[in-house]
């Protein structure tokens, strides 16, 4: 399992290759960071759980609508904030 560190760093070379338009792998790797975010966020309050589970879901909308800049945009900058203020 990635720590909150990893996990951060992970969701910006994702984000980034997302905006290159480089998207099959990237794509892949979301989903399995997406259920690293969850295992850390399993002890987390309530309210961080429903945050997390908000952005997710945002993330999978823009995924499902090839929103590449979008969903980069949820990973580099929303979900830095999230984790920043949660977990850190």
């Amino acid at each position: 399992m990635r720590t909150v560190s990893q996990c951060k760093q992970h969701a910006k070379t994702l984000a980034l290759q997302f905006r290159l338009g480089i998207t099959t792998q990237p794509a892949l790797e979301l989903a399995e960071l997406a259920g690293q975010l969850i295992s850390l966020f399993a002890t987390a309050p309530p309210q961080q759980n429903t945050q997390l589970q908000q952005l997710l879901t945002a993330v999978l909308q823009c995924q499902q609508n090839r929103d590449w800049l979008g969903l980069a945009d949820y990973l580099e900058y929303e979900l830095q904030q999230l984790l920043a203020g949660t977990l850190a």
